[in-house]
């Protein structure tokens, strides 16, 4: 099979702090590196109280530090949010402590609500047109300077770095392609434009100095379990915070419910099944099942999958048996 990654968006539990969530994430860190996955991303969002790794290049260090071979990365970090000479800085700085080891991908999006964007001070039209000189002016600070050049990203030049482009629709595959970097498509809560992405970024794609052929991951839901209907009721966590978001109330992730539909309406069923159409959720089989299915549909070179389960004990144990499935 295709390599095996993990996004972690770091979830607080009701009864947890940021600091139990993120050494929650390193325990999955941890477990992912034991079983072999490739890399293990966290993702950059703010004004959510049920994600801990908005300082998202400070948690890479933490989950960095507390591992030593799988890579860590960004999935991603939302550059209009920042300068790409401090973004530039930032992984410089952690890839000059875990060399060869960490993952820099980018998102055009701000990654919170319009009102916390504009707390971020950013000019949300500027930021958005911007992002494909943004990109480029941070992976020129990754160079070797050059005699006379007067900004120089200290610690970044010369470090290297994987650059990504992230995205949930056509813009960020086509952008990716003409750079010529890999790219990840974030189907697991936007699953409309999936292969029609995928299609655009291997067609249009242009080789370059970072990468001779195109590179895809696919990013999907996955919680496997010992019984398809004890991984449905670990699932449910995650449904719920999906239909939280269609409310605008955000929160800390909830306990696992018993029936579902008795909390929401058809409509809101409706929706957060379309959300999260790409999630194999089930016994060892089931989910091996639907992996395969998903690899086969998309032609993927590396699947990348996400979790947010209230139980920590069930999420370690998903993963593991995920690796038995495919070892």
């Amino acid at each position: 099979m295709i390599p095996f990654s993990i996004l972690d968006l770091s979830p607080v539990n009701d009864n947890e702090t940021v600091g139990d969530a993120l050494r929650n994430s390193l325990r999955l860190a941890q477990k992912a590196e034991e079983c072999g996955f490739n890399r293990f991303w966290l993702a950059e969002h703010h004004n959510m109280p049920g994600i801990a790794s908005s300082a998202t290049s400070v948690a890479i260090g933490y989950i960095a530090g507390g591992t030593s071979k799988i890579r860590v990365g960004s999935g991603g970090v939302m550059l209009p949010n920042h300068s790409p000479l401090i973004i530039a800085e930032q992984f410089g700085t952690l890839a000059g402590l875990y060399p060869d080891r960490i993952d820099l991908g980018l998102g055009r999006a701000p990654g919170t609500d319009m009102n916390t964007a504009r707390a971020l001070r950013r000019d949300l039209m500027a930021s958005a047109e911007n992002f494909p000189q943004d990109v480029q002016e941070l992976q020129f600070y990754f160079r070797e300077p050059v005699e006379g050049q007067q900004v120089v990203a200290v610690p970044a030049a010369g470090e290297k770095v994987d650059v990504w482009l992230l995205g949930s629709s056509l813009y960020s595959a086509q952008l990716a392609a003409y750079l010529g970097l890999p790219f990840a498509f974030a189907s697991h809560f936007a699953p409309n434009d999936l292969l029609n992405a995928l299609a655009v970024y291997r067609s249009s794609f242009k080789p370059s100095v970072y990468l001779e052929k195109p590179y895809a991951i696919a990013c999907v839901n996955v919680v496997a379990a010992e019984t398809d209907d004890l991984a449905r009721h670990h699932f449910s966590s995650q449904q719920m915070a999906s239909v939280q978001l269609f409310r605008n109330r955000p929160g800390k992730l909830q306990p696992p419910l018993d029936d579902l539909d008795r909390h929401i309406s058809p409509e809101e069923r409706m929706n957060v099944d379309h959300k999260l159409m790409y999630s194999m959720v089930g016994s060892q089989k089931t989910v091996a099942h639907g992996i395969s299915r998903f690899v086969e549909l998309t032609g993927v070179d590396e699947l990348m999958m996400t979790s947010r389960v209230y139980d920590v004990a069930a999420r370690l144990e998903s993963v593991e048996l995920v690796s038995r499935a495919f070892g």
